[in-house]
């Protein structure tokens, strides 16, 4: 019986073949879609999964408010691993990270750049389960001078030699590193992104019993069955206990007091949670996040597509039951049972879906590479084909054969054979709601998705364009030119200036955009503790370099002695001193070691935005000590030139260095990537679900003209032209679209506001986003409506009228 469905069904399928291209190309677009974002939120929720006791590590992270300031830090105390570890029987183990800032390594006279190193205590890879390939695997970094490497790290080194007992240089650090072990490279979804590892003890913080300073990403390894609940309950107690004669000294008051005005606290985040629901400091964390958000966004987009494509499949089915009513009147009456049509009608779904799935498989391979550069991962098609995956994607296929074919297989099973043989078949009021409802649905869906393209679309313009209170454009960041040293730097600065087309050059490690120093200190008011400022240090170009504007007093300026005490601040750091009308001259004072520093305002600049547009504009301190790289203010539009000059300046003060180089206005959009691709993305899936839903558009009046071909062929007789009959065809479709548009836009405007709240500077939702919206989907609609309507229009009458 299954041989003779498949015969059959195979024939029916070639014999209608565009109705079967038709349905397999709608169906490979939501099955490819549907298992490329599968792909992408499967590699977004296995991030740090892969540890051994994944589930009982935990991340000790910082929270809290201070003064209006909020806190929210991934790093914390040195002395926090060895307390908790020491007070709380729940820990069983405890450990750091600490990231190494620009390090170089040494090996038979060939320096190597761009490595990610840490320090790292001593059990680190007893807790973090990194296979170690070569060397050492009980204890590799018992021997202070012991040095681990990835793999590849170790590759680019030694070559094929034998690396295991060899040593390098660390810059740094005064003594050779000894390689002690080799470990498998760490796996691109893991938020510990490094591929050298030097133990803690050269980290001279390290054994700080400070609790008011950070700098450490603390890991802890909890007993089995612990709750870190309990735990969290138990830490105020603690922080009391190590912190409270640290915060009188620091502050000036009481622990008790500090708390009863202010908040903050250390709580304890689960590893596996680390990458996708982390709201810290970017420079606190050790790699870029995720985002939830983004995973709850293109799962739903997954969702709907597939939805729409099986939805087009049931449309486009029953658009042609006329053309299978005498085949299944003539199968009754001959004695074919209900349930043996419907496993005829299932075995031809499920031939188109298999199909479908082919044809979706090699639709992934084609754009898999495009969709990894695009989302920043690294998916692999080929990693997916495992027994299980495998098994996976059959109950897949099945699982939509029978979600998409099902309701087809049931509605034409039900023919009466009698108005079957006579061609009388039409749909009952149930089935005609059931389309209805399939079409709003799926403009609900595309009408939200155009909405939401539109919004992210103008956001970005909005970021793009957002008068940031300094000039990024034609600014050029020379960052590793401090290695030249102090002397060379200068007599360079003084060489660039020498070309005209170089207006300024200022040396800061601070810029606004990009990589970038940040430095925050505790700042009082009156003896009084206030809250933490950034402070950028800067010389005295820096202000004309980047155009910031100086409204009152003065610049810094090399003509004068003992600027170090002087700072320049912004409005907001102005406003929150309560300095008044007229700031210039007065003193605030800044914690430092041993003694607070006090500094006088010499000028205030207008504020700009120094970190992205997710935040409100802070209170910044530009403070004279110039150091770090160089930027350049250009005022050419000959860049290749300005660069080629100086990059054969450098060569003459630094040439075993090589001259790297970016560009301001570029750091600054890569600042935002992570919402642009994302635009990129839901435009791309947006445009294939509103080609999807206009198929299914095609297939519902494809069914409408088939329903009512003898009342157009009357009609036309009588005397009605072609814009008459679309107008009656199309009417109908026009009403469900308008109420999809009353579905789609609140729950759309509701989606978008949440979105737009991650950002301090966003636009505003306007009606005409929303008509703009309504305009595209309509037009698409129309489009849709009419190739079939008017080729239905003009037939003619004497076909319809005299099939009877």
């Amino acid at each position: 019986m299954f041989k003779n469905h498949i015969k059959i069904a195979w024939r029916n399928l070639i014999k209608n073949k565009s109705l079967f291209f038709l349905n397999c190309g709608g169906l490979a677009i939501g099955m490819a879609s549907c298992i490329l974002i599968a792909l992408y939120v499967w590699d977004e929720l296995s991030y740090d999964r892969f540890y051994d006791n994944a589930d009982r590590i935990a991340r000790v992270v910082l929270r809290g408010n201070v003064n209006g300031e909020e806190l929210k830090e991934a790093m914390v105390a040195a002395p926090v691993a060895k307390t908790f570890k020491a007070d709380f029987p729940q820990v069983e183990n405890a450990t750091r990270l600490s990231t190494l800032y620009n390090p170089e390594i040494r090996y038979n006279n060939t320096t190597f750049k761009n490595l990610k190193a840490a320090y790292v205590d001593p059990n680190f890879f007893d807790m973090f389960s990194l296979k170690v390939i070569e060397g050492d695997a009980e204890a590799p970094l018992k021997n202070p001078n012991s040095i681990v490497l990835t793999s590849s790290e170790a590759q680019k080194y030694f070559g094929n030699e034998n690396p295991i007992g060899k040593r390098i240089k660390l810059q740094g650090i005064e003594e050779d590193l000894e390689v002690t072990a080799i470990i498998q490279d760490i796996p691109h979804n893991s938020h510990i992104q490094f591929n050298v590892f030097v133990p803690m003890q050269h980290n001279n913080r390290s054994t700080s019993n400070s609790w008011v300073s950070s700098g450490f990403a603390t890991y802890l390894l909890m007993k089995p069955s612990s709750s870190l609940t309990d735990i969290e309950k138990q830490i105020p107690n603690i922080l009391k206990k190590y912190m409270g004669e640290q915060v009188q000294k620091a502050i000036g008051i009481s622990y008790e007091k500090f708390q009863e005005t202010n908040n903050i606290g250390l709580f304890l985040q689960p590893l596996t949670d680390i990458h996708l629901h982390s709201d810290f400091a970017p420079n606190t964390e050790l790699s870029p996040a995720g985002d939830i958000k983004y995973v709850y966004i293109f799962s739903a987009i997954a969702i709907f597509m597939l939805l729409i494509a099986c939805i087009n499949f049931m449309n486009l089915a029953t658009a042609t039951a006329t053309k299978r009513s005498r085949e299944v009147g003539i199968r009754k009456v001959l004695g074919s049972a209900k349930k043996q049509l419907v496993g005829q009608f299932l075995t031809e779904s499920f031939i188109t879906t298999v199909f479908s799935a082919i044809l979706a498989i090699a639709l992934i391979a084609i754009f898999l590479p495009s969709f990894n550069t695009l989302a920043g991962k690294e998916l692999d098609l080929l990693k997916f084909f495992s027994l299980q995956n495998i098994l996976l994607l059959l109950s897949f296929v099945i699982l939509v054969s029978l979600f998409s074919g099902g309701y087809p297989a049931f509605v034409l099973s039900s023919f009466k054979p009698l108005m079957a043989i006579k061609t009388k078949f039409s749909g009952s009021g149930k089935q005609n709601i059931l389309r209805s409802g399939m079409v709003v649905f799926q403009f609900v869906i595309s009408a939200g998705l155009i909405l939401a393209t539109i919004v992210v679309y103008k956001q970005m313009q909005f970021i793009q364009h957002k008068k940031l209170g300094y000039e990024k454009d034609q600014v050029v960041i020379l960052r590793d030119a401090y290695k030249m040293g102090s002397t060379k730097i200068k007599s360079y600065k003084e060489e660039l200036l020498k070309n005209p087309n170089i207006a300024s050059v200022s040396q800061s490690a601070f810029v606004p955009a990009g990589e970038t120093d940040n430095h925050t200190r505790g700042i009082f008011k009156n003896d009084e503790y206030l809250r933490k400022f950034f402070f950028y240090d800067v010389d005295e170009n820096y202000i004309p370099t980047l155009g910031l504007e100086l409204i009152k007093g003065r610049n810094f300026s090399t003509e004068l002695k003992n600027e170090s005490n002087k700072a320049i601040i912004n409005e907001e750091a102005a406003k929150i001193l309560e300095l008044g009308e007229d700031p210039i001259g007065k003193t605030f004072k800044r914690a430092a070691d041993p003694e607070n520093e006090q500094f006088t305002v010499i000028g205030v600049i207008k504020n700009f935005h120094f970190k992205s547009l997710h935040h409100e504009i802070d209170p910044l301190v530009l403070a004279y000590n110039p150091y770090g790289g160089l930027i350049l203010k250009t005022d050419n539009a000959n860049i290749t030139g300005i660069l080629d000059f100086a990059k054969t300046k450098w060569g003459e003060f630094s040439p075993d260095e090589p001259f790297t180089y970016s560009f301001l206005d570029e750091s600054f959009s890569q600042t935002y990537s992570k919402e642009q691709k994302m635009g990129v993305v839901l435009s791309i899936f947006t445009l294939l679900t509103i080609f999807v839903a206009c198929l299914g558009l095609f297939g519902l009046i494809t069914f409408a003209t088939e329903q009512r071909f003898k009342e157009i062929g009357i009609r036309k007789v009588l005397g009605a032209n072609v814009r008459e009959i679309v107008s009656m065809l199309a009417k109908d479709f026009i009403k469900l679209i308008l109420i999809a548009f009353l579905i789609a836009f609140p729950v759309g405007y509701y989606f978008m506001q949440k979105w737009l709240q991650d950002f301090a500077y966003r636009i505003d939702l306007s009606i005409w986003q929303f008509v703009t919206a309504a305009c595209i989907t309509l037009a698409i609609a129309l489009i849709t409506i009419s190739f079939k309507s008017i080729k239905a229009a003009l037939r003619n009458p004497v076909i319809s009228l005299k099939t009877e």
